[in-house]
């Protein structure tokens, strides 16, 4: 009879391992854009099927030695493109332990383990929030399933109020349900929609601020034009200009009107654990909206992927999400089943991780993260806004730094080609009311005032640079 393969000493895991020691101790100071575009790195790795085994061993080293150029350190403490955090020591360790665990994190019965670290890492969430500590959450891979899954407790709590089961008759004959977003809403809250059934040419797009702020007024005139189900979304954090709304009116104006307030608060929502009251003023009333979206592998610097979906009616929540079968063992009056507040049932174990962080960084360690990155942000809009032909668009009242070069098209965009395949920071780029503009976010740990100052520098180098391009 065959010998059982086992785990020895020498085996792919410690050899993995090993690469990512060297992989983390490079990161500070390797270039920050990948150095090998995606035709490179297909091509290196498109090797023939092999007909037999292959050696785990030479399959983990050929992978380090083909993918490395192809990563984009966005761990790095320059990195400053989209909104990306880091990941900090705790929950890394957290998440390769889940990784060997390999446990399936859907029912309790099957991961005791994974489901109570969700249900413990939920509590301090909302306590971190001030957030409701009746309302149940869900661990999905990012705002946009945390999206889903709150706006689906929204659509059932919406219809139901008129009678209808969305969970078993579908849309087809529905009361039609009005959907009312700001204009400068991020794209995720149109893809969720769309896969709740609401089409992007039914939502109601309401009128913004200069900052992307949905102006109050203009959404009491929209809801008071109809009447029926209703579902607003708000935001907490414009992608960019780190803009919010203003919630205790948004959430006033639309509870009047017996609609469900749903926050796309993918990074902003974290705003709550600043020492500045003036931050902490950004989402004053954001506790009387009715469900809430953000994510882990941001401002908590988690890897990818985390996010979270907070749903202050327990029972819309359970009501659009849950399933069961005769196969599926009911959960205990005391245990917390996670497939009953996510779209998904076979998913991996992100508690741990999750838990990790946040027990790792405390109060007082998440408090001091998210403020010195809104320093470093507003050192970021200081020094930039201090060089010649430099506007920074936007207030920075958060981590979000939004900044044009010369008032042109042409010298922006390759300002921002030449620091990324400079590889000093990264940077990257948007276009705001119609004009191309450089954006930053800092949501790193590891991130320091040097850093910032390096990643000025480079942008200062690199604007000399496009001048003399672009005006040859």
């Amino acid at each position: 009879m065959a010998s059982r393969p086992r785990w020895e000493a020498g085996t792919a895991a410690e050899r993995a391992f090993a690469h990512i020691t060297d992989y983390l101790a490079g990161l500070p100071e390797r270039p920050v854009s990948a150095a090998e575009g995606y035709a490179k790195i297909h091509a290196r790795l498109s090797v023939p099927l092999p007909a037999g085994s292959t050696d785990p061993l030479e399959i983990v080293d050929e992978l380090a030695a083909a993918a490395e150029p192809g990563l984009a350190a966005t761990g790095s403490p320059r990195f400053f493109g989209y909104v990306i955090g880091g990941t900090v020591p705790a929950a890394l360790a957290a998440d390769l332990m889940a990784v060997a665990w390999d446990q399936n994190a859907g029912l309790a019965s099957l991961s005791p383990a994974a489901a109570a670290a969700e249900a413990v890492a939920g509590v301090w969430i909302k306590e971190l929030l001030g957030l409701p500590a009746t309302a149940s959450v869900g661990i999905t891979t990012g705002t946009q399933m945390a999206h889903v899954t709150a706006l689906g407790a929204a659509r059932h709590r919406a219809l139901a109020r008129y009678g209808w089961d969305v969970e078993a008759e579908g849309l087809h004959g529905a009361p039609p349900v009005r959907v009312f977003v700001g204009a400068a809403r991020h794209t995720t809250v149109d893809a969720a929609l769309r896969l709740l059934g609401f089409g992007s040419r039914r939502l109601t797009v309401v009128d913004t601020d200069d900052a992307g702020r949905m102006r109050p007024q203009a959404l009491r005139a929209a809801v008071a034009a109809g009447t029926g189900p209703a579902i607003v979304v708000a935001q907490a954090g414009e992608i960019n200009t780190g803009a919010f709304d203003a919630m205790g009116q948004i959430c006033a104006i639309s509870h009047e009107h017996g609609a469900w307030v749903h926050v796309d608060g993918a990074f902003g929502l974290w705003a709550a654990v600043s020492a500045s009251a003036r931050r902490r003023a950004l989402v004053a009333g954001i506790d009387q909206a009715d469900s809430w979206a953000t994510d882990g592998h941001k401002w908590l610097n988690l890897a990818y992927d985390c996010g979270i979906a907070i749903v202050a009616d327990e029972r819309a929540h359970r009501a659009a999400m849950s399933t069961r079968a005769p196969y599926i063992p009911p959960p205990a009056a005391d245990e917390h089943d996670p497939l009953e507040w996510t779209p998904e049932f076979s998913r991996r174990a992100r508690g741990f991780a999750l838990y990790a962080a946040l027990r790792s960084l405390g109060r007082a360690g998440l408090t001091d993260l998210v403020d010195r990155c809104c320093a470093h942000a507003r050192r970021l809009a200081d020094a930039l806004g201090a060089l010649d032909g430099v506007a920074v668009l936007n207030d920075v009242e958060l981590n979000q730094v939004l900044v044009r070069i010369d008032d042109d098209d042409a010298t922006t965009a390759a300002v921002i080609e030449l620091v990324v395949t400079g590889g000093e920071a990264l940077v990257s780029g948007t276009v705001w009311h119609r004009a191309v503009a450089m954006r930053l976010s800092v949501c790193n740990w590891m991130t320091t005032e040097a850093d910032v100052d390096r990643a000025v520098a480079a942008i200062a180098a690199a604007i000399a640079d496009a001048r003399g391009r672009c005006h040859a």
